[in-house]
Parts: C-alpha cells; structure tokens; sequence
C-alpha cells in the first residue's frame, strides 16, 4: 500500500457505445446497443442514454430489445475499437514504463515508475490532464481513478463515472469502503456474496470487522485470507507491464441449433481459421488446440490436443479441431462452437508435421477435382457427392454482408452507415464522424455502387501529443477532488 496516490487506472466510459455515437452524429444524445443481434446474441456495451432503460452489459439482447425497443442495435466494429484503444494506451505509455492494460478500454499505470506523479497534487494534476489529452486525440471521454493501490483505482474510476476523475487519499481508505456492498471487492461474485449475506455480512466494513479468522473459516485460507486485506483497504499487487496471453480462441453462438454434422463440421474449420488469424496478428504459435461444443440442453463439452510443437499454420489447426470433433455427439444440435489455441510461445515449430497436413489436403482436392474451390476459400457445396452444409438464407447472408452499423461507402453518396437490412435490401445513413446527421437512402442489397468500407477516425485532426506529457494543457479549474470527491 503506497503512501502517496500514484497508481491511476483508466475506463473508458461506455468505450462500444460511445464510440459508435462519436462515429455516428444522428446517433449522439440516443440509446445505443452493440452486441450480438441474433436471437441468442448478447450486449457488449449500452451507451448511458440505453442504460435509463435498464439495458446492461451481458444481458441477453433480446431483453434488452424488449426494455428499450427504440435504441439502435449495432454489430460490434473491434476494428474501430482496436485503432482507438491503441491511441490511448501510446499516452498511457508515454506517462509510464508500467501500463498494466486490462481490456481494449482499461488498463492501470504506474505514475511513480515514470516519474510523472510522486504526490497527490501531482497525481490529481496528471489525471486530470490525460482526461483532457484523451478528448483532443479520440473524441471520447473515460473515467480516471487514483489510489494507492490497484483495488482502490479501480473502485475509484468507477465511483468517477461518466467521465469523471476521483482520488482516493491515503488514509481514507477504510472510511470510503466501509459502507460499500462486498461486491465492490474483486473476487466477490454472486455466489460469494450470497454466502455472505447468509452469514450477516453485507458490506466492507463487516467483512473489516469480522476479522480474517471468521473468513478463512467461511471461505478458506487464501480467499478469506485475501478478502480480509481488501476489506482493510490493503493490496499490495505492482502493475504488471507484460500481461501475456495463456491463449487465444474464438466461438460462435448460432440464432439455431446446428443438427447437420457437415455444417457443424464446417463452422469448426471456419473457427478454426479465424483463430490462426488472431494467433498470427499477435505474432504468436501454440501447442495444444481446444474445442469447446455447448450442445442443445446447454452442456459444454471441451476437447484439447497438444501437438508436437508450437504451430500457427491453419490447416494443421483445422484437422485437429476436427479430430477433436470427432469425439463429441452431436446428435441433439449444437448452439455455441469455439476453437482455442493454448501454450502459447514466440515461435513456430518448423518439422515435417504442418507440410504433410498440407499435402494431404492438396491431394484430397486435386482429387475430388476442387483445386478451383481450395484457391477461392468457399465453405459451401460439394462436388463429391456430400450433402451441403446448412445453406444461409439470403437473409442470413444479407445480414452478414451488410451488418448494422458496419461502415460502406457508395459511388454517388460517400460514406455511410448500415442502419439495417432485410427483404433483399439495405438501408443506410450517410453521414461521418464530423459532419452533420445524415440523410438515409435504400439500395437493393447486391447494388455495384455499394461495398463495405473501413471505418473513420472519430477525430479527423487530433491534437499533437507527441511530446507529451511535457506539453499538456493546464488542468481545468473547479474543486480539487480527494478522500472520496468525485468531479467530473
């Protein structure tokens, strides 16, 4: 526990949602929803407006449609959220060596390890000046929490939100946590809490006051032991600057139940192959792949093999998920499909094994006669006398061409939005990040003039940062906040 503020942590408020908005001008001030649209998708982020209504985060988006059947229901655009998280973690990193990040939109950092804070003025100062630098080079707003210690950051930067910046001062601790329901400690889920609550305690200052003893006994010697020391507002956790990967995975949740084995088959290699594209974006090779299959009556089945060597070739990736499916009943229909790679290392292991899968796969093509089908990638149809796999509906495909909120750009009208699709059209809104709301049009849905397009920068000339913190504006004026103040 550090006797000066100087571990912030950082959240961006709402980071999806408010994304979107700042891409999207029609959409600012309005319930926004992004996550999965399809009858078993689920929410990632609901903008503060959604929020009103009672839509949260992981909650099944069909009752999210129900609660608030106005918001806009948008895809996930990670392309987007990846560029704007990268521009925030460059200022975290020029604030410190020690940038601990969490997610896309949150991370901790170590200012005594780079010299930028050593006291709570200088600390509160240089909270305050990453909110405004943030602004000027992403157009969004995030919450920013100082403490001594990463716990109480990060209940600070959540007691700061929306856009709010909080200090918790040494010595306070014990006061601002005690009234605070237990789980506002991490590690105290639903189960844990309910334990608790059975046991009389409902808040930190019970479980303070319970003494370590009483908690060893009700939940063991390392998590009672642990959960003692938060409710005392001790932790002494450093930031971590390299928090490595155990794996990479991917997984779909399908709107029905797959029945057909070749069609499941067939999503598996497709999991499969986007999979090695994380894997290789990272830079990374892996040993054991994973399988994971939640059937119909929702058992999750989960299948590994480890390989010889670390690989990040696709097609020696694919044939052992499909070995691995090999060994799973299928019978009742699949609803979620999920492929990992696991055992992680920097390098890949160059044997005989990965170019003998591609022989054996080239061979099978050539003949079947498909050399024509394995150069184009195609997944659907057979020449070989095999059943198809599940054809999509030219909704489905419509919708997985044209998803909502996904950006486009027209021959005539410029760049634009998907705001939906359906009935062998495709309406979209043609506006950007800084210009006014725009105008909506509808084009049928294999128009030539229409293609899907990158997104925008949200901030078209952001402010030089480059020397940065050196050169950062003054703080904003107003109260000071520390011991529990928030401002925003």
């Amino acid at each position: 526990m550090r006797a000066a503020p100087t571990i912030l942590h950082l959240d961006m408020d709402a980071f999806y949602a408010s994304a979107e908005q700042a891409a999207k001008p029609s959409l600012r001030g309005k319930p926004v929803v992004v996550g999965g649209l399809g009858p078993r998708g689920v929410v990632a982020t609901a903008s503060y407006e959604a929020r009103r209504f009672g839509v949260h985060s992981a909650m099944p988006m069909a009752q999210a449609r129900r609660l608030a059947p106005n918001a806009a229901y948008l895809v996930p655009r990670f392309s987007l959220y990846r560029s704007v998280s990268d521009q925030v973690m460059e200022l975290l990193g020029r604030l410190s060596p020690l940038v601990e990040p969490l997610s896309l939109d949150e991370a901790f950092v170590d200012l005594e390890a780079g010299g930028t804070a050593d006291d709570t003025a200088s600390a509160l100062a240089i909270g305050e000046q990453l909110r405004e630098a943030i602004e000027a080079v992403t157009g969004l707003s995030g919450s920013v929490g100082l403490a001594g210690s990463k716990m109480l950051a990060k209940i600070a930067s959540e007691e700061a939100k929306p856009d709010g910046i909080l200090l918790i001062a040494p010595g306070t601790e014990r006061d601002l946590l005690a009234p605070m329901p237990v789980r506002t400690l991490p590690g105290v889920g639903p189960a844990t809490a309910d334990h608790l609550r059975r046991a009389g305690m409902t808040t930190v200052n019970d479980l303070a006051e319970a003494g370590e003893a009483e908690l060893v006994r009700l939940l063991g010697k390392a998590h009672g032991g642990s959960l003692h020391r938060m409710a005392s507002g001790r932790d002494d956790r450093p930031v971590v600057a390299e928090r490595d990967a155990k794996s990479v995975s991917v997984e779909d949740t399908f709107d029905t139940d797959l029945h057909d084995r070749v069609r499941v088959r067939s999503e598996v290699e497709r999991l499969a192959d986007r999979c090695v594209q994380r894997l290789r974006a990272a830079e990374r090779s892996g040993r054991t792949v994973v399988l994971k299959v939640r059937r119909y009556d929702f058992s999750t089945l989960t299948r590994s093999e480890t390989l010889r060597g670390p690989t990040d070739d696709p097609t020696v990736v694919r044939e052992a998920a499909a070995r691995l499916l090999e060994s799973v009943d299928t019978t009742g229909g699949v609803r979620l499909l999920g492929v990992g790679v696991t055992g992680l290392a920097d390098y890949t292991q160059e044997d005989l094994f990965a170019q003998a899968a591609d022989e054996r796969t080239a061979a099978g093509l050539a003949a079947a006669g498909l050399a024509d089908r394995a150069e184009a990638g195609a997944d659907a149809g057979t020449d070989d006398g095999r059943p198809e796999p599940g054809p999509e509906s030219a909704e489905q495909l419509a919708a997985r061409r044209w998803p909502a909120g996904h950006d486009v750009r027209h021959d005539t009208h410029g760049h634009g939005w998907v705001q939906g699709s359906g009935v062998g059209r495709v309406t979209v809104r043609f506006e950007e990040p800084e210009s006014a709301p725009g105008r909506v049009r509808t084009f049928r849905i294999d128009d030539p003039a229409l293609r899907p397009a990158d997104p925008l920068p949200l901030v078209r000339d952001p402010v030089d940062y480059s020397s940065w913190p050196a050169s950062l504006p003054k703080s904003r004026s107003g109260p000071v906040s520390s011991g529990g103040e928030s401002r925003p």
